[in-house]
């Protein structure tokens, strides 16, 4: 056989990965399908069921045979769609919800299909100038400068690590001064905070916990303290983070307050606003984010307020040079695509202001839905949430037995049920426990000051006034049954 031949027999094999046109059609027909049936069932289904622990993955390998779509769909439905929680549904009220908008699978579809680079301009000047709009309207929002920068990316972790390395080069935080270095964050602060700086190299700098007040918001006079005692002793303060929405009680810090603080000691301050920044959008919001746009950096995740699919996050920098001067690079290979001319303000290239190169094109699934929809209803929808969560707080502090943490700053309400003839904590996780079973809706636990707590958090677009009215139901008759004597 020789080379030629040995080449035709191998494009032969290889070109099935190419359907053709009605090949791709019949595909998209049994796809769709499924899809339309998935959504429709959505408002009677379970929100959580529980897994039985079987893999079926382990019985089914990968082959070298072909297998049918409809096998594959009916496996995927089997082994994946009917067990755990269920993110799409708007009886999901525990980890911050995200949402799984339709238009957003349509614009992920089309990014797939085309397989656009959106990292360098001259690969991809449309996907780059979409993704660079999206930064640019996001920057719009939090009331940044013109010269603000930012970048999509996978979530609020890898936004987070990419603020702290920003932080990290702009006060030149190198291995010499990472022991006298000092943060200042509370207890509510996210736990990717810790991973960011680890993965930074900033793991040993010397992290202060500022204490908090009764509504779990950063107590900015106990901040200022813990900052001058570590000047006094030489060492060096330079970053504080904020909450614009803790995942635990939903509390957002006083903004204001510690921007005073760090401009006064010229500190960077982050905000982690992952879960609240899009918040801005309705007036309820806003009154509660005053003062969002004096943070040097901001986390936002598209993928929870906004409700695009998970893997959907943004890091954000007012001073846009800074997050450039940290990731930008230059590879003889890639000298074609920053050409003589090239101008980093109108060929706006995302891999400048990110570590990654290789990355999927984010824009479509954000871009379609905003524009498909209008802001409207997007505005709507977030300070829908914001009434639900006070009407819940309202009507279940008026419950008998149950006890109300503090009021709801955005949409997460803690809360927990006092029984009279057993232990609280074990009583509340038998309550838990008795929620996942039903399966309708879905709300999770937490430990605050070392008390187990029962937590809401209303996030999804699909979660109206009937799902909560369902909930308050049923941790009543559940309260009920569970405290009943004997």
């Amino acid at each position: 056989m020789d080379i030629i031949e040995k080449i035709r027999q191998l494009e032969c094999a290889a070109r099935q990965l190419d359907p053709t046109g009605a090949q791709r059609r019949a595909l998209l027909a049994e796809v769709g399908e499924y899809a339309e049936t998935f959504l429709a069932a959505l408002p009677q289904a379970k929100t959580y069921t529980r897994d039985s622990g079987h893999n079926g993955f382990a019985d089914y390998p990968l082959q070298d045979a072909p297998t049918e779509i409809s096998e594959l769909l009916q496996f995927f439905r089997r082994e994946v769609d009917t067990t755990g929680i269920l993110p799409a549904s708007g009886g999901q009220m525990g980890y911050i919800p995200g949402g799984g908008l339709f238009p957003s699978a349509l614009g992920d579809f089309l990014a797939d299909v085309s397989n656009r680079y959106s990292g360098v301009s001259f690969a991809g000047p449309g996907a780059a100038r979409m993704e660079g709009a999206l930064v640019q309207w996001m920057c719009e929002l939090v009331g940044y400068p013109g010269n603000a920068a930012g970048d999509l990316t996978s979530g609020g972790s890898m936004a987070t690590l990419s603020a702290l390395v920003v932080a990290r080069d702009a006060h030149d935080i190198g291995p010499a001064e990472i022991p006298d270095a000092c943060i200042y964050l509370t207890r509510q602060a996210h736990h990717c905070i810790d991973t960011a700086l680890h993965v930074a190299g900033l793991g040993s700098v010397l992290k202060r916990i500022v204490p908090m007040d009764a509504h779990y918001r950063l107590a900015v006079p106990a901040l200022e303290r813990l900052i001058e005692e570590d000047l006094e002793r030489g060492l060096k303060p330079w970053l504080v983070v904020g909450s614009a929405g803790t995942t635990d009680t939903g509390a957002i810090d006083p903004i204001t307050g510690l921007a005073e603080v760090a401009a006064k000691h010229k500190l960077w301050f982050h905000l982690d606003a992952a879960y609240g920044g899009f918040f801005l959008l309705c007036e309820e919001g806003r009154q509660r984010l005053q003062g969002i746009e004096r943070a040097d950096s901001i986390v936002m995740d598209p993928h929870k307020g906004l409700g695009i699919p998970y893997g959907s996050g943004a890091v954000l920098v007012k001073q846009g040079a800074l997050l450039a001067e940290s990731f930008s690079y230059y590879a003889d290979y890639m000298q074609d695509a920053k050409r003589p001319g090239h101008d980093p303000d109108t060929d706006y290239a995302p891999a400048d202001y990110s570590a990654e190169l290789t990355r999927p094109f984010r824009g479509p699934r954000m871009w379609f839905p905003l524009k498909l929809f209008g802001l409207a209803p997007f505005r709507a929808a977030l300070a829908e949430k914001i009434w639900l969560a006070r009407y819940f707080y309202e009507k279940i502090s008026g419950l008998e037995g149950f006890q109300t943490g503090p009021y709801p700053d955005l949409s997460i309400v803690t809360f927990r049920f006092l029984p009279r003839h057993v232990d609280a904590n074990e009583f509340n996780r038998r309550l838990l426990a008795a929620v996942h079973e039903d399966g309708r809706v879905f709300i999770t636990s937490t430990l605050i000051d070392g008390v187990f707590t029962l937590r809401l958090a209303v996030l999804n677009f699909r979660t109206h006034l009937a799902t909560v009215d369902y909930l308050l139901e049923l941790l009543q008759r559940l309260a009920a049954e569970l405290d009943a004597p004997g």
